[in-house]
């Protein structure tokens, strides 16, 4: 038989109200947890119901109901159906997201480059002191979990852990809750090691899957290391006789084109967090090895949920300050308004 809502929202406050304390639970109880405002006598009759379908049992005469196996049943696999499709709805969304963003920075790049007839750079945004939206753990087979981590932005990790023996529903909902609880909405800098030692105690024989799962969490939070860059106008180093000698334009184009020096330039704007101005590194200024003999104008663009990225024209000393700055102000903001936007 199918649950109406009502029935199931009262089965649900039950197993989750057990859960917690591990003691029956009454009407009274229900009739305070749940928000369908129905009397202790109507909830009488609905969990008379749910045990007549066997969905909860009454362990003692007179006292409150516990979930049965089949009450846990119905309760993991609607949870799992709700997180499964809560987590391909933020994949297909991030998808989308970054199919759009991908082809709007490589345009903004080469409009930068022409505008000013410089090189120019975009770094893909990033997420930083990333906050853990949910933790699902789920059964994979005897021996694996599935560990889904959503962290802000709806970035997904997906991390599969090996126990030693099978976990029973309830486990899997104890630990579910248990992590949820202690870390939803805290960044890495907040999960310290006396929160860690009290939730592995609270897990008891499971404390090793606790801790496998904050190392996962750890991965999850951290900034993605595979940090995309969009370059273009390599060509224009060769309009400015100073850098067009052959063998600096190839330092400068290998340095270009190889990114890594890019990335540590974009980590280092990155890392000040006050840091959304333009920044201007002229000569020997310039964090970038192969280029000291240009001059380097940045800006951090900051798009919602704390994604940040960094703008960069690259070009020789002489280059035409106002016009640059100019240019990347503009960009920064038409950034900032299409993202909004979609």
């Amino acid at each position: 038989m199918q649950l109406d809502e009502r029935k199931y929202k009262i089965l649900q406050a039950i197993i989750r109200n057990y859960l917690e304390t591990g003691e029956p639970v009454g009407s009274r109880t229900i009739s305070k947890y749940t928000d369908l405002n129905l009397s202790s006598a109507t909830i009488r009759n609905e969990m008379a119901d749910l045990e007549e379908l066997g969905y909860i049992l009454q362990p003692h005469t007179s006292a409150g109901r516990i979930p049965s196996d089949k009450g846990y049943r119905l309760y993991v696999d609607k949870m799992m159906e709700e997180k499964e499709r809560e987590v391909e709805e933020m994949k297909e969304m991030l998808l989308e997201k970054e199919d759009k963003m991908d082809h709007l920075l490589k345009q903004a790049a080469r409009m930068l480059a022409n505008n000013t007839e410089y090189a120019a750079m975009i770094s893909a945004p990033q997420y930083h002191h990333n906050k853990l939206k949910f933790i699902q753990l789920s059964r994979v087979d005897v021996n694996q979990i599935l560990a889904v981590i959503v962290v802000e932005g709806n970035v997904i990790k997906n991390t599969m852990l090996t126990v030693s023996e099978e976990l029973s529903d309830e486990t899997l909902l104890k630990l579910n809750i248990l992590l949820n609880t202690h870390l939803n909405g805290l960044s890495l800098e907040e999960i310290n090691l006396g929160m860690i030692a009290a939730m592995k105690q609270q897990a008891g024989i499971h404390s090793e899957i606790v801790a496998s799962v904050i190392d996962a969490v750890a991965e999850a939070i951290k900034a993605d290391e595979d940090l995309e860059i969009y370059t273009s106008g390599t060509k224009n180093f060769f309009k400015y006789p100073e850098l067009a000698d052959h063998e600096r334009a190839s330092e400068l184009i290998t340095t270009f084109e190889e990114k890594q020096a890019l990335s540590e330039l974009v980590h280092e704007n990155l890392s000040d967090e006050n840091n959304t101005g333009i920044q201007v590194y002229i000569g020997n200024e310039t964090p970038v090895v192969g280029m000291k003999d240009c001059s380097i104008v940045t800006a951090t663009y900051e798009l919602d949920e704390g994604m940040k990225g960094t703008i960069g024209i690259i070009g020789p000393k002489r280059m035409d300050y106002e016009k640059v700055v100019s240019n990347l102000k503009l960009l920064k903001h038409q950034l900032d308004d299409l993202y909004k936007k979609d």
